[in-house]
């Protein structure tokens, strides 16, 4: 991998980490095109480059992070399932990070309940709903996430969901799938790079020069992405993501049945 496209998947994970349209999907299809998605590197830097991403909301909302241990407590819980599943499932998971087929059909049917999940979740938006999150609610939010392990899902789209399903306002689903965010991804970096370490890879300082520049890309980028979407999601809600999701996946399933391959191993 060279620093430019190390540059355009950093770029690509600051823009679309926290927008509901899967930040692993196009870094995988952006991989795929530059020719380097079935190397090594590129899997542990697809992976390692969101911790870039989580620095901007501890900076974006770090008082939030000192209001009381119920705030840990609840991202504690939500967290399990996720930690549960990546062990058990990461072998599949990384099998599946080759696979652009996967993630055009997951745009895909994601942006088809885009298109339907604000009338879903309209009495959300009423200004006397004051609903708390509690620890049950956490949870089934953690298993929400559990979900996004599939490429093209979208992170943050499943646990918006989640929060939504559990009487959440947008903007609160959104800060909670934020703050979510922070040690999932967190844990992610740390065993993929742990992963890669005990398999034999070496990040020489190269490599990780490279991880070093593409995480502060990542993090300025991912602080302008947030204060997007906390502002688009109270105006305009999901029906425009759905639309691009839909449009995205069904670009990458017409090359893919033309016989493009875009999947280079």
């Amino acid at each position: 991998m060279s620093l430019i496209q190390a540059l355009i998947l950093a770029i690509i994970e600051g823009v679309t980490e926290f927008l509901p349209v899967s930040s692993t999907g196009h870094m995988i299809v952006a991989s795929s095109l530059m020719g380097i998605a079935g190397e090594d590197f590129t899997k542990l830097f697809t992976i390692a480059i969101q911790f870039g991403a989580i620095l901007s909301v501890i900076v974006l909302y770090y008082k939030r992070f000192f209001q009381s241990i119920d705030f840990y407590l609840k991202l504690g819980i939500a967290f399990i399932p996720a930690a549960v599943f990546g062990k058990l499932l990461n072998k599949y998971i990384d099998a599946l990070l080759e696979n652009v087929t996967v993630v055009g059909c997951t745009l895909l049917a994601g942006g088809i309940l885009f298109l339907f999940i604000d009338k879903w979740f309209i009495r959300n938006e009423d200004p006397q709903n004051t609903r708390r999150l509690s620890y049950a609610s956490a949870l089934k939010v953690g298993l929400f996430q559990v979900i996004s392990m599939i490429p093209g899902v979208s992170r943050s789209a499943a646990t918006i969901i989640g929060g939504l399903a559990q009487g959440m306002n947008r903007k609160d689903a959104a800060e909670f799938s934020f703050f979510l965010a922070v040690p999932t991804m967190f844990a992610a970096t740390v065993y993929k790079l742990y992963d890669y370490h005990k398999s034999g890879g070496s990040l020489g300082m190269e490599n990780a020069g490279i991880l070093l520049a593409g995480n502060v890309i990542a993090f300025v980028i991912a602080m302008l992405a947030i204060k997007f979407l906390i502002g688009f999601l109270a105006r305009n809600g999901f029906r425009l993501f759905g639309y691009y999701r839909i449009a995205a996946g069904l670009l990458i399933l017409l090359l893919h049945y033309l016989g493009i391959q875009l999947t280079i191993i």
